[in-house]
């Protein structure tokens, strides 16, 4: 198959070089039968060298790029609109090039877009065969990752969504700005749900988050937004505590970069063969 060359599709993070996007992203093309320029660029820890980076991006032609920490909330003010998702969620990880408005002296128009919840409503449902309708779904966490996933979440139409963090206020203020419940973490024994998602960053420090065990009792998904070698923490948490299945977020790593990808190319990458590939690249 004859392949077309398309170029400047980037990451920008700090540090970025450990960054799986590139990987993905050229399998993705290699589906397509593109061949891809996607590289990690990595940017000084400031707004102003953030914006000047970017710009030098799309000024030499980039067509679209994705953004990592720490960049997500200055990604949302770089962009000229957001999408509902990135409204909602405060925080941009995927930028596509619009076309110019010449009356506006702009070489360049840029959209900023949120697929982090996308990948995970996919992830969910795709892969791990979990319908969100009905369901009583438990955030930990009250962050950046947590926000992102609660309009998608509650667009699958839930029975419930309620957010759990160690500061109530900030679990609260979160709550408030979607309708849903908020409790603290240590007021959670004795309430049951389906879904159990730990967006905090506890698992990558060899932390589980301090919830009551029953929480799990009847559970048919606790799912960790981080993706490891090994079952993390949480997973073995809930798992040891009567969770029917644990899953970490590498599914959603994947499908929130298959969701870029749509946004620049028009493609709908088949993610089964991307993730099967760097779980295994993962086991060795």
């Amino acid at each position: 198959m004859q392949t077309q060359h398309f170029a400047q599709f980037a990451v920008f993070g700090q540090p970025v070089a450990h960054s799986k996007s590139p990987r993905i992203h050229r399998l993705f093309a290699a589906q397509q039968g593109q061949d891809i320029d996607y590289r990690a660029l990595a940017l000084s820890d400031s707004e102003s060298d953030f914006r000047a980076g970017v710009d030098a991006f799309f000024a030499a032609g980039g067509l679209g790029a994705n953004i990592t920490v720490p960049f997500k909330e200055w990604a949302c003010r770089y962009a000229d609109e957001l999408s509902e998702r990135a409204h909602a969620a405060g925080a941009v990880n995927t930028f596509i090039r619009l076309p110019a408005q010449p009356e506006s002296g702009k070489a360049w128009r840029v959209r900023g877009d949120n697929t982090d919840g996308a990948g995970l409503v996919r992830d969910l449902a795709d892969n791990l065969g979990v319908a969100l309708e009905g369901r009583r779904i438990l955030i930990i966490g009250a962050g950046g990752a947590a926000r992102g996933i609660v309009l998608p979440l509650l667009q699958g139409q839930p029975e419930s969504v309620l957010i759990a963090n160690r500061s109530p206020g900030r679990a609260q203020a979160l709550a408030d700005e979607f309708a849903v419940e908020a409790l603290p973490l240590n007021a959670l024994a004795g309430r049951r749900f389906d879904i159990v998602i730990n967006a905090t960053s506890g698992s990558l420090k060899g932390e589980a988050p301090a919830v009551p065990a029953d929480i799990f009792s009847g559970c048919l998904l606790a799912y960790d937004l981080v993706y490891a070698a090994q079952p993390t923490p949480f997973m073995r948490q809930a798992l040891e505590n009567g969770a029917a299945a644990a899953a970490d977020g590498l599914g959603m790593l994947v499908e929130q970069a298959a969701e870029s990808y749509f946004l620049w190319r028009g493609f709908r990458a088949d993610t089964a063969p991307v993730i099967a590939a760097l779980r295994e690249e993962l086991s060795q």
